[in-house]
């Protein structure tokens, strides 16, 4: 994924008084909304669980409620996302520039994301008006259009405090609005033909995210560029977006997230460590062991590595350095092994992949991950091994006592995988189901067995904090939608098909030019977006080269998840950065072993995909 905006903005008045006692409501307000919301979407589908196991009942229209909760997470959260300036970017602008010039690129890029915001905001009018002529309801009377006026509400709160970024006083604000204002009026009133101005248009959105615009406004500013240029509503892009974020498997996606961040936010990652500590501590290489099991163990519920390393950077980099790694070999470490665990279930990726794919069912995606998974888990923690320092002193000899102790202490959260998997490979669960019964097992485990949590404190700050983090994603994924509807519209897939038949006769040369692409495309997108709008165009491909389904999504998944640490744009390079103080320059040289080898692991996923099928087939029959 790409580098995100991680420090958060103050977006309100200054001063106390009136306004900044207003600003505070209104703050606490978008807080608790969303915490509901996610409350709701957990409890909900476990209680359904409840009445058809034991009463043969159900509720009506909970999944409906439970998808447009979703809605109202990923609008509100995208909120609370440019609220806190927390919007995830792809450009590193901000450790580069200083002063004015800083000043000047924060007002380019924030009045052309206001621009593509507000034009997303219309569509969504346009979405609701064409809505309230159907007679469609959510649950209990409630009509349809009511939940899709999230989606202009939700852009328009987004635009208005990507107004308040522009600057740090009100001079560079109002600059910001009279500029947005004649940009507005100029695509209103063009001068010349809109196609001939896609391109230009394209180039200035291009500029603005090289100056730190957010993602989504990159994906969704391209969108509205090219169905303005081509004479088409910009509804067409809300209505893929209200369709993808109200996808009856997509809440698992937040619901997930949330299990995510109850355990990194309790004290589970210092008992992961102390399990695998107690258990490999004593191996030539054992702390790399450990640092590769924790972050895989960690990142599976995370989805996004990014939370893995702000999470266990803490506790790993002493346990490495003790152990006499160097520092340029325990940072690279940390930063790829941050990435494992995205082809174990139930990560996100996996759930996405098999959502947008449409011909592989989650299952197989689950089941197709794990060998290729434990394959990249193995080799990174091989490559450990390998750069572990010889020393002269005994290494600690394994103490069953103690290794049993740190399992009995971390028992709870050990068992978590088995809660996610049990209810969906179990067959008494759906996918949405079986991750709010994970929530809400985690919940429980960490607020009263760990007492980690607490309700008063930490309930809404946890519940806050997740539902931020859906919000930007689910922005991305939904206006990539639209990206990604206007290329099926213009045939670009068909086109593409078209061209590599005719110039790519062979299954492993196409592997080849699919890999290497995508490397290419996972060093400059978030993985989210990659698949939104990369894997409807390459799925027509393989399946003329008879690849199979399940093979692709992991050989795709496995490539992306190279992504986050290829330079230049990987997320981990960025987090790395931050977290441990140090130049990109520096951790570009220090992951370069860790990259070599993961991309060997990736070639033999992409042509041994035994290693993906094998599973799935075998459970099959």
């Amino acid at each position: 994924m790409s580098a995100p905006v991680l420090s958060s903005t103050s977006t309100g008045p200054e001063n106390s008084g009136v306004g900044g006692r207003f600003h505070a409501w209104a703050v606490t307000g978008q807080n608790w909304v969303v915490v509901l919301c996610m409350a709701v979407m957990a409890v909900l589908p476990v209680v359904e669980i409840v009445l058809r196991k034991f009463f043969k009942e159900s509720l009506t229209g909970s999944a409906a409620i439970v998808q447009h909760l979703t809605l109202a997470v990923g609008m509100l959260g995208g909120v609370l996302a440019a609220r806190d300036g927390r919007l995830l970017a792809m450009s590193a602008v901000n450790a580069f520039l200083k002063g004015r010039w800083l000043d000047w690129a924060r007002l380019v890029s924030s009045v052309i994301a206001v621009v593509a915001t507000i034009f997303l905001a219309v569509g969504g009018v346009q979405l609701v008006v064409e809505e309230r002529n159907s007679d469609s309801i959510i649950a209990y009377g409630v009509p349809a259009w009511v939940g899709e006026l999230l989606v202009p509400v939700g852009f328009v709160l987004i635009a208005l405090y990507l107004l308040w970024l522009a600057g740090k006083t009100w001079k560079p604000r109002v600059g910001a609005l009279l500029a947005t204002g004649l940009v507005v009026w100029l695509l209103l009133h063009p001068p010349v033909d809109p196609e001939k101005l896609v391109v230009p248009a394209l180039c200035v959105l291009l500029v603005a995210t090289v100056l730190g615009a957010p993602v989504f406004v990159t994906l969704g500013g391209a969108s509205v560029i090219l169905f303005w240029g081509a004479g088409q509503p910009v509804s067409a892009i809300t209505i893929s977006h209200y369709k993808l974020v109200t996808n009856p498997s997509l809440p698992a996606i937040p619901l997930f997230t949330l299990t995510g961040y109850l355990l990194a936010e309790s004290g589970a990652s210092q008992r992961f460590v102390r399990v695998f500590h107690s258990l490999f501590a004593g191996i030539r290489g054992g702390p790399a062991i450990v640092t590769c099991l924790v972050c895989a163990f960690f990142t599976t519920f995370t989805g996004a590595s990014g939370v893995t390393i702000l999470a266990l950077g803490g506790p790993l980099i002493p346990v490495l350095l003790a152990a006499k790694y160097s520092e340029r070999h325990a940072l690279g470490f940390l930063t790829s092994a941050g990435a494992l665990g995205l082809l174990f279930p139930p990560c996100l990726p996996l759930i996405l992949y098999a959502i947008i794919a449409k011909d592989v069912s989650l299952d197989k995606m689950f089941l197709g991950g794990l060998l290729p998974g434990l394959l990249l888990v193995g080799m990174t923690a091989a490559l450990g091994i390998a750069l572990a320092p010889r020393l002269d002193v005994e290494r600690p000899r394994f103490d069953r006592a103690a290794a049993w102790s740190a399992i009995w202490a971390a028992k709870w959260e050990l068992l978590i995988p088995v809660v996610a998997l049990i209810g969906l490979l179990g067959g008494f669960a759906t996918p949405v189901e079986s991750a709010a019964l994970t929530a809400i097992y985690t919940f429980c485990i960490e607020v009263f067995i760990y007492r980690d949590l607490n309700v008063r404190k930490d309930f809404g700050r946890v519940f806050t904090e997740a539902g931020l983090v859906v919000g930007g994603v689910l922005l991305i994924l939904g206006v990539a939608q639209g990206f990604t509807n206007y290329l099926v519209d213009e045939q670009f897939a068909a086109k593409a098909v078209e061209w590599v038949t005719a110039n790519i006769h062979s299954k492993g040369v196409f592997l080849l030019v699919l890999t290497l692409f995508l490397f290419l495309v996972g060093s400059l997108m978030d993985v989210f977006s990659a698949i939104i709008v990369v894997v409807p165009l390459m799925v027509p491909m393989a399946k003329i080269y008879g690849i199979d389904p399940v093979h692709l999504g992991i050989l795709f998944l496995a490539n992306l998840e190279l992504g986050y640490m290829m330079p230049p744009m990987g997320m981990n390079l960025f987090l790395a950065s931050y977290r441990f103080n140090k130049p990109l320059a520096e951790v570009y040289r220090f992951i370069l072993p860790m990259l070599a080898v993961q991309m060997v692991g990736v070639f033999i996923i992409t042509y041994l995909p035994v290693l993906s099928t094998f599973l799935p087939k075998w459970f099959g029959k």
